[in-house]
């Protein structure tokens, strides 16, 4: 099984697995530090293991929950074990007064050793411990390890969409194709070298090859598929599957392109319970909240810098339609980044080297500090802290006739932060709001606590190395 799937979330497997290694390394580091600070003697430290241990699991929860933030673990695939013990490191400093902060707070259970240097000491063992854990980790379990080894049966537009969008190594992390099976009298699309040419049945062959998942990608149904042959292959412990669900659970995105009304209709997900949306709302206000406070200086200091370069009667702040929950218009705050008069002629999309941007707005738009003001639309219920980012009335217009599905994204409050700006750049023109359409339904499709939560964690990565912004 190369995908776990939490509270409708898909997470690959291997780093659900490094994740708890990870866990039990920094724990470890953590009683090892102790154990030469306080200790000295084994017995001793045996003794007083259930004492030390509450402190151990705080410390690496806190690092654990940071290196989530920096995103660590997926680094591993753009950037090398380099890349990610780089960032690990950035994370180890960052926990050190969080920790600290854990062991201030609830000192009446937890064991407050953060004075006595033993949290660097942890660090620093917890760095190498780490480093040398994921070389051995890489070392013994292959890149093929985890995948499961796939057949698609079709060989049409929707089989060689599949292979043009899944190819890229971060997208294939949990398969690896054995090839295309073309249907009779089916169009063929696929390179002739991914095709797979079978002298006997789909049973035959996944009986000699370890074939474990199937999935259906064909382009006219109704000119009838082999069930019989399918259906054995099912009883033969092989996962049957369709082309979109597959392409969602690869790509943590939903393929516009092979998806239909029935499909959206029969698939799990797009529900939210009463409960669940109560736990959101609150999410939102505390999110929304913490954030106000810890922003508040960096806001003061906004105001002053747009001031000083535009003068005392230049506006601070932006309010501009935007097309909320059940396509409801409301206005979204912002700190004004770009010059007065800026949509004079109308309504542009933003582009690179925008020249109607100040030199104030450009900083505080690299940082994602115009986008503080949205905290207070978050407060009156206008939006939420995690969802799609809100369209111009003019845009949903143009973009909904082109783009199927695209008021879809509308059936939840859009967000100051969401799945689409944790996986891809800015949308600036129609194909790229058709993609960022694509992780936007998959986030609405699978929403959950869990995913708001992870996604709220991962955007301080986003903010920090500047992924997306414009």
């Amino acid at each position: 099984m190369a995908h776990v799937r939490l509270f409708r979330h898909y997470i690959h497997l291997p780093f659900v697995i490094l994740g708890v290694i990870d866990f039990v390394i920094l724990a470890s580091a953590f009683l090892v530090a102790v154990y030469f600070r306080y200790f000295g003697d084994f017995s001793f430290f045996i003794n007083n293991f259930s004492f030390v241990l509450p402190s151990a699991l705080v410390f690496a929860s806190v690092n654990l929950l940071v290196m989530v933030a920096l995103g660590v673990h997926q680094a591993r695939l753009e950037e090398g074990l380099s890349g990610m013990m780089l960032r690990t490191i950035l994370g180890l400093i960052t926990s050190i007064p969080l920790a600290g902060a854990a062991y201030v707070l609830a000192n009446e259970w937890l064991w407050y050793i953060s004075g006595e240097g033993v949290l660097s000491s942890a660090s620093v063992f917890g760095f190498f411990l780490l480093g040398i854990g994921r070389t051995l980790f890489f070392a013994l379990v292959k890149e093929d390890a985890f995948r499961k080894e796939v057949l698609v049966l079709g060989a049409g537009q929707r089989a060689k969409q599949l292979l043009e969008d899944l190819r890229t190594p971060f997208n294939r992390k949990g398969f690896k194709l054995a090839g295309f099976v073309p249907l009779p009298d089916e169009p063929v699309h696929v390179a002739g070298e991914h095709l797979l040419k079978l002298p006997h049945t789909l049973q035959q062959y996944v009986r000699r090859h370890p074939v474990r998942e199937i999935v259906v990608a064909v382009d006219d149904r109704r000119k009838g598929l082999p069930m019989e042959d399918l259906l054995e292959c099912k009883m033969e412990g092989v996962r049957i599957l369709e082309g979109a669900t597959f392409y969602e659970r690869e790509s943590r995105k939903v393929a516009l392109e092979m998806i239909t009304r029935g499909w959206l209709v029969f698939s799990d997900g797009y529900t939210l319970s009463s409960v669940a949306g109560l736990g959101k709302r609150t999410i939102d206000l505390v999110a929304a909240g913490l954030l106000f406070l810890v922003s508040s200086p960096l806001m003061l200091l906004t105001v002053i810098a747009i001031k000083l370069e535009d003068g005392l009667r230049a506006p601070v702040l932006y309010s501009q339609e935007r097309v909320g929950l059940n396509g409801k218009v409301f206005k979204v705050h912002k700190f004004r980044s770009m010059i007065t008069d800026a949509e004079k002629d109308g309504a542009v999309w933003a582009r690179k080297n925008d020249t109607r941007v100040t030199r104030v707005g450009e900083f505080i738009r690299k940082v994602r500090i115009d986008e503080l003001p949205q905290i207070f639309n978050v407060l009156n219920g206008t939006m939420s802290f995690v969802g799609p980012r809100p369209e111009r009335p003019m845009f949903v217009t143009q973009l909904a006739e082109k783009i199927p599905f695209y008021n879809e994204r509308h059936r939840v409050k859009p967000g100051i932060t969401g799945w689409a700006q944790l996986c891809f750049a800015y949308a600036d023109n129609e194909e790229d709001s058709r993609e960022k359409l694509r992780y936007d339904l998959y986030y609405i499709k699978n929403q959950s606590l869990l995913l708001d939560l992870l996604i709220i964690i991962q955007t301080v990565e986003v903010v920090l190395f500047k992924k997306g912004s414009r």
